[in-house]
């Protein structure tokens, strides 16, 4: 029992961490409180040098877009399909070896605060590197040189508190000659490509009402199309598209359907839980210009872990969505998890492919969830390409737990039971996903740190491999706060409580062949997986590590061929391009709250004919 009370003590400690209740942790467990300044008024923007060096730019069009990206990297996930693959060949199994660092940026020490996390990936045009901090400041810096060539500073609001999981943007958009933010305190800005300087801002949803803008909004055909965060915080999920040049809004769509939508029956009738129940969508949306169609997923349905105060298949939470482009109109969905009670959202960006199916090439849309599996649909219709099946799955009346959960066909990347039970928990179905519970709680695989979180996929298309971090870990999941039938915006909603149970968790590195779904490699590190990864022409892909590694793998065997020490976490994509005539592969060293790792400021720029070595290691703690 005394096992059981540690591990409690610290995990409810780590939740308050992660939801933003830092004050209370440090209350209640001796936690050092993170310096947050306290304006009385909210200070501009930095004021930018009238001349910052870079000089006239080409606006970006749709069509560059969507191509493969080759002499920069201009959104994040490479191109309208999220693949983060580049055609580029000149670092190759061959030469990796050779690969040094041609030089390091620090940004002036921003995000580096222990609430902070850098997770987003760098764009690049033109000869300049794009990359927002934790602290949602943006850096442009020279590739040539290295030097920051302009800086703005969003002055975040200390006191925000809806912020779940650490204070993190996950990247940029670029279009229309300007760079577009989200900020954690719901404003959406454009910033002019060349000076850095504000063209337009608006408040997009506010903070208060719990909702935060963690990912790179989308630039297409003249919209800025943007979700929200905040599931855990009694919101209505959304997405929202605004106009590029004024930042006017065009179009709203709302997650969970009102009434006389489709979608609105899955919900209770007798209450207004629909009002408050999440799904909210923390990724950046692929795109088919052909199809006219954005894909996205959602997340869980709120409150998290108590499902009796709505009855239902609570769509469109835990799903993925097709929505018309230029209107937000309804086109289809998948719902991946039936009235999800484990926290099983779906944040890792949605890819797109063209695959070979029963000898008929297929348009695809894939997605690696925190349930452990890979759903392939057909994006024309949404139907399953490889085949999905529905299963009964265990009972909890008092839980209102759907009869089936969808199983698609293939490997899972992660474990889908508990092998043996820790010390004091006792082991019910032997602790198998979609294993419900109530009030006792019960210990089960995956976690809601497992499976796949953010930290994006990439894709080859040349071998069809899909490529995923994921993260093995065992869970305690638990009813509780059972009088709390609905929640007012902005409101904690969890409905539970939720952590780790005393086994040690692992990272997972998997390739998928997407004609099969089935595994092709994996392995299983030491500390979670949570980076994203790119993939590569040259047979490679590059993931980063929480201990300040930067690796290349054989794409095809997983083989480690190359490491790189870069002083901090490595927990955002690395971006390639071409420029001069020389592939350069660039990554952001900042660290993470959520992977517990070592924190920086520093920006990362390889190539062939690099001569800087490695950092030294950061200290674990």
């Amino acid at each position: 029992m005394e096992n059981k009370i540690r591990w409690i003590s610290s995990h409810v400690a780590l939740v308050l961490l992660l939801t933003g209740s830092s004050a209370l942790c440090a209350l209640l467990f001796g936690f050092p409180l993170p310096q947050q300044s306290r304006p009385a008024t909210k200070p501009a923007p930095t004021e930018v040098p009238a001349d910052s060096g870079i000089g006239a730019t080409a606006a970006l069009s749709d069509k560059e877009l969507a191509a493969l990206p080759t002499n920069g990297w201009p959104k994040s996930g490479g191109n309208f399909f999220n693949q983060n693959y580049s055609p580029l060949t000149q670092i190759n199994r061959q030469t990796v070896a050779n690969l040094k660092a041609v030089w390091r940026a620090h940004l002036d020490g921003s995000g580096m605060n222990v609430k902070y996390s850098g997770e987003a990936q760098p764009i690049v045009h033109e000869g300049v590197i794009y990359l927002v901090t934790g602290a949602d400041d943006v850096f442009a810096v020279s590739v040539k040189t290295g030097k920051i060539l302009w800086k703005y500073e969003a002055n975040l609001d200390g006191t925000i508190s809806t912020v779940c999981c650490g204070w993190t943007s996950r990247g940029l958009a670029l279009g229309d000659g300007k760079i577009y933010v989200g900020q954690l305190d719901g404003r959406l800005v454009a910033l002019d490509e060349k000076s850095g300087k504000a063209t337009w801002s608006i408040q997009a949803e506010r903070w208060q009402d719990g909702y935060t803008i963690t990912a790179a909004p989308l630039y297409f055909d003249g919209l800025i199309i943007v979700g929200f965060a905040g599931g855990e915080n009694g919101t209505r999920g959304r997405v929202k598209a605004y106009d590029a040049k004024d930042g006017h809004l065009i179009w709203t769509f709302y997650t969970i359907p009102g009434p006389d939508e489709i979608g609105h029956d899955t919900w209770p009738q007798n209450n207004e839980a629909w009002k408050h129940g999440g799904a909210t969508v923390w990724q950046t949306p692929a795109v088919d210009p052909e199809l006219g169609l954005i894909y996205f997923t959602t997340g869980n349905p709120g409150p998290d872990f108590n499902g009796r105060v709505r009855a239902g298949n609570n769509l469109f939470s835990v799903s993925m969505l097709a929505v018309e482009a230029k209107t937000g109109k309804y086109r289809w969905h998948y719902q991946q998890v039936h009235h999800d009670l484990w926290d099983y959202d779906s944040p890792n960006p949605v890819i797109l492919f063209d695959v070979k199916v029963n000898g008929r090439v297929r348009k695809a849309a894939a997605e690696a969830s925190k349930t452990g599996w890979v759903y392939i649909l057909d994006r024309i219709t949404g139907k399953p390409l490889l085949g999905i099946d529905e299963k009964p799955v265990p009972q909890e009346p008092r839980q209102f737990t759907s009869p089936t959960q969808p199983y698609p066909r293939g490997d899972a990347f992660v474990p889908h039971h508990v092998d043996i039970a820790p010390e004091d928990f006792p082991l019910v179905n032997q602790g198998r996903i979609f294993t419900p519970f109530w009030t006792e709680g019960v210990v089960a695989k995956p976690a809601p740190r497992g499976g796949a979180n953010w930290p994006p996929s990439s894709y080859d298309p040349a071998t069809n491999y899909f490529y995923v971090c994921g993260t093995d870990s065992t869970n305690l999941f638990k009813a509780g706060e059972l009088n709390q039938v609905t929640s007012r915006e902005g409101e904690r909603y969890l409905g539970g409580v939720f952590g780790g149970a005393p086994i040690p968790g692992t990272g997972i590195f998997a390739a998928l062949d997407m004609k099969t779904n089935r595994l092709v490699w994996q392995q299983r590190w030491k500390d979670s997986c949570y980076s994203g990864s790119v993939t590569t022409a040259g047979g490679l892909v590059f993931v980063g590590r929480n201990d300040g590694r930067l690796t290349a793998l054989n794409s095809s065997t997983g083989k480690r061929l190359w490491e790189f020490q870069t002083g901090a976490g490595v927990n955002a994509p690395a971006s390639v391009f071409e420029y001069e005539g020389e592939q350069y592969l660039v990554a952001y060293s900042a660290g993470s709250l959520f992977a517990g790792s070592p924190r920086g400021d520093s920006l990362w720029l390889f190539s062939l004919k690099g001569t800087l070595e490695q950092a030294a290691a950061p200290s674990q703690h």
